[in-house]
């Protein structure tokens, strides 16, 4: 990921207005969800006013007769204002719990959605394991910001406001003066040490989104890192990464009990000088004992939700950290999008056309250069040349994975940049070089190149690939998984898998990039009938390292250097004496040793 770390900070509103498309679906949820917390905050503070009640009836002189009678009202409003308090709470957390839920969903599926949709430049510069984890804790963050902004800053502040009201309207200015004197102070020292922890907890972060694309990249590479006996190597780098998320943890776990320390301080001297003055009141005469406790029940209950005010205020900010982490993903601008308005692919024969084509990743260093071609509907071209000459290049930009710097690509004489997306990758199918498989059944695996498809089309797929034997010989069958990246199949299975895919899309244009290169002889030459075989009265670009393979195709382009050196049949091309004829001499030497 490349710019999360460095994207500009939201404020809390600024971020719930972000998410607010999601929400207001359930703005009748939100709305009854606040009555209930309403009601419960209400409840709450109704308590202590029971409870001063109960006591003050019962601070009176002894009396048979009425002793088991008089508190008996206060005594049930109190254990009914308990109750409410709880069940409207509870009532709250069943209303909003879809809200919080589905909000989640639907951001994470957007930014999810949005990363699909990202040119492969991003994601050939992405490391998989860290954008895993900024989405994963971007997700459970956008509910715990939900929750906390909406039911449990905006409600202790109503209750601060309510209780301080109270205070006033029974008691003198010192009570309130005391009660917000001691808020203030514990609001902006919980503000300032926050502030001040929280570059501690982004360190930490970003030290385990690092530890953890680490790891995933080296068990992703388990062979390779085997192949050059590098686990201590391994270990050491993530070790550290560990190390960092160490060091970033410790300070924030010190600086946070600094916070608590400071908290729970002005807690006590705000109780203290409270008790302070309302022992004076009671001493004097003009408080009641009911008001002595009423005062410190006050202060104690609004300490509580303070408290957890305070440890809520880290957990907003450092969701916001989270959450700003994940919409950076957001933020990566969109390289290849469709063109406003633009119609579908209307596919009759594939013809395929590259019109003088122009492509570069950077200025300065062109990868292709004027490469102009045609094939026709229903016939083969072949791109051979060395490494480097921009051969992959053209199945690139074919699917638009990036689109042309010059030039044009145009399908049955439709520009490609003017159709959308879907409908033009829908019409091509790849064989690639290097077949990578999710770690699913092979089933699954076939049945992606349509997912819709019935299991005897898969089958049937299957069978046409020459695969369908082997499945039914291992132990599971089509239910037998593949492994990480299809690391359980060797190199021709995983060719078939391939093929059997592309058979399902069943597309009108076939790109085979390469696709037996990676494979022995005996096994390419087995494949390479099968492909002969699905690309028969199919528009067909093969992209070619073993010349052997592409003998037979209608045509026949070289590429040097990003241009196209020579043209032709096979036949002509080797008749000429040129670049093709030298690098089908130089093959066809190392055949005997490569056999």
């Amino acid at each position: 990921m490349s710019n999360a770390a460095a994207t500009p900070d939201r404020s809390v509103f600024a971020t719930l207005r972000l998410m607010l498309p999601q929400v207001w679906p359930y703005r009748g949820r939100v709305a009854l969800a606040l009555a209930f917390l309403v009601a419960a905050k209400l409840a709450t503070i109704a308590v202590p006013l029971a409870l001063k009640e109960l006591i003050d009836r019962l601070d009176v002189a002894p009396s048979l007769l009425l002793l088991p009678l008089v508190p008996l009202v206060p005594l049930v409003a109190y254990g009914a204002l308990r109750l409410a308090s709880s069940l409207f709470q509870e009532l709250r957390s069943i209303v909003f719990a879809r809200v919080l839920a589905r909000t989640s969903r639907m951001v994470t599926l957007k930014v999810f959605r949005h990363l699909h949709a990202l040119s492969l430049r991003f994601h050939l510069d992405r490391k998989t394991g860290g954008v895993a984890r900024d989405l994963e804790r971007g997700m459970t963050a956008i509910s715990d910001l939900l929750d906390w902004t909406l039911y449990t800053i905006l409600p202790t502040l109503f209750e601060v406001i309510v209780v301080s009201a109270i205070l006033i309207w029974r008691y003198d200015w010192t009570f309130t003066v005391i009660t917000l004197g001691t808020l203030a102070a514990y609001i902006a020292f919980t503000f300032a040490v926050t502030e001040w922890r929280l570059r501690y907890y982004r360190a930490a972060n970003e030290a385990d989104t690092e530890a953890n694309a680490r790891n995933v990249d080296s068990l992703l590479n388990y062979e390779t890192v085997k192949y050059f006996n590098n686990e201590e190597h391994e270990q050491r780098r993530f070790d550290g990464s560990l190390v960092r998320l160490e060091e970033a943890t410790v300070k924030s776990l010190k600086t946070l009990a600094v916070l608590n320390i400071g908290q729970a301080g002005i807690v006590a001297v705000g109780l203290t000088l409270l008790l302070w003055r309302a022992t004076v009141g009671v001493t004097e005469g003009r408080m009641a004992l009911g008001d002595l406790v009423l005062v410190n029940a006050f202060l104690i209950q609004l300490s509580i939700p303070l408290n957890y005010l305070g440890m809520v205020y880290r957990e907003v900010k450092q969701a916001l950290a989270n959450i700003q982490r994940m919409y950076a993903l957001l933020d990566e601008a969109q390289e290849v999008s469709d063109a406003p308005g633009a119609p579908a692919l209307r596919v009759n024969g594939a013809e395929l056309r590259f019109a003088q084509v122009d492509f570069h990743y950077d200025p300065a260093r062109p990868i292709l250069r004027d490469v102009d071609f045609c094939i026709p509907a229903g016939k083969t071209l072949a791109v051979v040349g060395t490494t480097g000459a921009g051969k992959s290049t053209l199945a690139r930009l074919l699917y638009r994975f990036y689109d042309v710097s010059g030039g044009a690509i145009r399908i049955d004489g439709q520009d490609i940049r003017e159709v959308t997306q879907d409908s033009l990758r829908a019409a091509i199918g790849i064989v690639p070089q290097d077949t990578v498989l999710f770690n699913d059944s092979i089933y699954y695996n076939i049945a992606y190149g349509r997912p819709e498809a019935s299991r005897e089309e898969v089958i049937a797929a299957a069978k046409s690939a020459h695969i369908h034997d082997f499945i039914l010989s291992l132990p599971q069958g089509y239910d037998s998984a593949v492994g990480e990246r299809g690391l359980k199949l060797s190199g021709g299975e995983k060719q078939r898998v391939a093929i059997a895919r592309t058979l399902l899309k069943n597309p009108a244009l076939l790109v085979f990039d390469e696709a037996t290169s990676a494979l022995d002889t005996r096994t390419e030459k087995i494949i390479q009938a099968e492909l002969e075989e699905i690309a028969r009265d199919r528009t067909t670009l093969v992209i070619a390292h073993r010349l052997s393979t592409i003998v037979d195709a209608d045509e026949i382009l070289v590429l040097e250097q990003g241009r196209v050196a020579e043209r032709g049949t096979h036949a002509s091309l080797l008749a000429a004496g040129g670049r093709y004829a030298a690098l089908w001499a130089m093959q066809q030497s190392e055949t005997p040793a490569a056999a």
